[in-house]
C-alpha cells in the first residue's frame, strides 16, 4: 500500500471500528469525519454478544463491559405496565455465553478513539471518493488538503452516503420506514425498576439503565416523514403521557437541546455489492436498517472486522473485497429483514390487531427462557473471525 494505505470516510462507530481493526492488522489508516465532533451524546447503545465478541477481538471489549449495567429483568410490557414477555440478563448470558452491554454511544466512540494512534482521526475534515480505483490503480479521495490516493477506502459515511450514490448511481437509496424516533440520556433521581420496551398501538418506548445512574430512554411512533413539533416534550406526552411509569417521567426529564428526533430511514432494497473497485461500504452506508432489533451499530462493528481480517500490509485489498461482500451482504440483509418485520408488529394500531399481538406476546412469555432465546442465536451467536496479526 502507498503512503495513505487506507482511508476511512466517517467517524461513527462503524468507521472507527474499521480504523481500529485495520490498525490492529498493521495497516496505516486515516479517518476523515465531516463533523466537528464525533457523535451526539444523547443516545445509548445495547451492545449485543455478537458485537461484544468483535470488540473483544479489538481489545476494547473489557473497557465497555466495565461501563455496562446489569438488568435483573428485561422484556416487553403493555402500556398498562403488565409484562408480556420477560427474561433476565442471567438467562441471556447462560444461553448465549455473553451479555448485552448497555452503554452510552459516546463511551463506545471514546474507547475506539483512545485505542487508535494519536492523529488518526481528523474531525471537521470532509472527504469524498472521486475515483474508486481498480486492480491497476489506487482509489482517489478528495480532502481539504488535496487529493489522496489509497489502496483501500472504507466508506462509513452514513445512511445518506455520497459514496453509495457514486458507486451505485441507479440504486434507489434509503426510504422512510414510517417511524420517527426520540432519544435522550437522562439522570433521574432513582434507577427505574425495569428495563426493556413498552409496546402500544403504532408506537413503543424503551428504557435502558446506564452507568452513573443515567438512563437511556427512547420512543418510536408512526408519523409523516419530516414532521417536527414546536414543543417536542408536548409531542412525547401526546404519544406516551398516559403510559406506565416511568416512561412519561423519563421523557419529561430530557433537556430540549439534548433530545434527539430522527426519522427512521432504511436501505430496504439490498445493494448488488458492498464494494466497487477499492472502496468498501460499511454500516449504514451499506445496509441502514430499522432499529427494532438494536443491530444497526452491531452489524457495522461486524462489518469492520470481516473487512480487516484477511488484510496485512502486504495484501492488496482489491483481492479481498469480493469475499467481504459475499460474507456480509446475505447476513446484513437477513438481519435488516428481521428488524423490519419486528417494526411491522410495532406498527399495528387497530384494536383487533393489537389484541392479537398482545395475546401472541403473552403466550410467548410463557415459554422457557431457552426457547425464547434460541430464536436470537442466529444473530447473537455470530462469531468474529480472528485477525491475522495484532490483537
Amino acid at each position: 500500500m502507498g503512503q495513505h494505505q487506507a482511508i476511512v470516510i466517517g467517524g461513527g462507530i462503524g468507521g472507527l471500528t474499521a480504523a481500529l481493526a485495520l490498525h490492529r492488522q498493521g495497516i496505516h489508516v486515516t479517518v476523515h469525519e465531516r463533523a466537528a465532533t464525533l457523535e451526539p451524546v444523547g443516545a445509548g447503545l445495547a451492545l449485543a454478544p455478537n458485537a461484544l465478541r468483535t470488540l473483544d477481538r479489538l481489545g476494547v471489549g473489557s473497557r465497555l463491559r466495565a461501563r455496562a449495567t446489569a438488568h435483573p429483568a428485561v422484556g416487553i410490557r403493555h402500556p398498562s405496565g403488565r409484562w408480556l414477555v420477560r427474561t433476565s440478563s442471567a438467562a441471556v448470558e447462560a444461553h448465549l455465553g455473553d451479555t448485552i452491554a448497555a452503554v452510552a454511544r459516546a463511551e463506545v466512540i471514546a474507547a475506539l478513539v483512545d485505542a487508535l494512534p494519536e492523529g488518526t482521526v481528523r474531525t471537521g475534515s470532509p472527504a469524498a471518493v472521486t475515483d474508486p480505483g481498480d486492480d491497476r490503480r489506487p482509489a482517489v479521495v478528495r480532502t481539504e488538503e488535496g487529493d489522496r490516493e489509497a489502496a483501500l477506502v472504507v466508506a462509513a459515511d452514513g445512511i445518506h452516503s455520497a459514496t453509495r450514490g457514486l458507486l451505485f448511481p441507479h440504486h434507489p437509496g434509503p426510504r422512510y420506514s414510517g417511524f420517527t424516533t426520540w432519544r435522550a440520556i437522562v439522570t433521574p433521581g432513582a434507577r427505574p425498576g425495569a428495563a426493556g420496551e413498552v409496546w402500544g398501538p403504532g408506537r413503543l418506548a424503551g428504557i435502558v439503565p446506564l452507568a452513573d445512574r443515567r438512563v437511556y430512554v427512547y420512543g418510536a411512533a408512526l408519523a409523516p416523514a419530516g414532521g417536527r413539533a414546536a414543543d417536542e416534550h408536548a409531542e412525547l406526552q401526546r404519544h406516551f403521557g398516559d403510559w406506565c411509569a416511568p416512561v412519561p417521567q423519563l421523557f419529561a426529564l430530557a433537556a430540549p437541546e439534548r433530545l434527539l428526533r430522527n426519522d427512521v430511514r432504511e436501505v430496504a432494497d439490498p445493494l448488488p455489492a458492498y464494494h466497487h473497485g477499492r472502496v468498501a461500504l460499511l454500516g449504514d452506508a451499506a445496509h441502514a436498517m430499522c432499529p427494532f432489533l438494536g443491530q444497526g451499530a452491531c452489524q457495522a462493528i461486524e462489518d469492520a472486522l470481516v473487512l480487516a481480517a484477511p488484510l496485512t500490509p502486504a495484501t492488496d485489498p482489491v483481492t479481498t473485497l469480493p469475499a467481504y461482500t459475499a460474507a456480509r451482504l446475505p447476513r446484513t440483509t437477513a438481519v435488516a429483514t428481521a428488524s423490519r418485520r419486528t417494526g411491522d408488529l410495532v406498527a399495528l394500531r387497530t384494536p383487533a390487531a393489537t389484541l392479537l399481538r398482545t395475546t401472541a406476546l403473552t403466550l410467548a412469555g410463557l415459554l422457557p427462557a431457552r426457547t425464547l432465546l434460541s430464536r436470537t442465536t442466529t444473530i447473537y451467536g455470530w462469531q468474529p473471525p480472528a485477525l491475522r496479526t495484532g490483537a
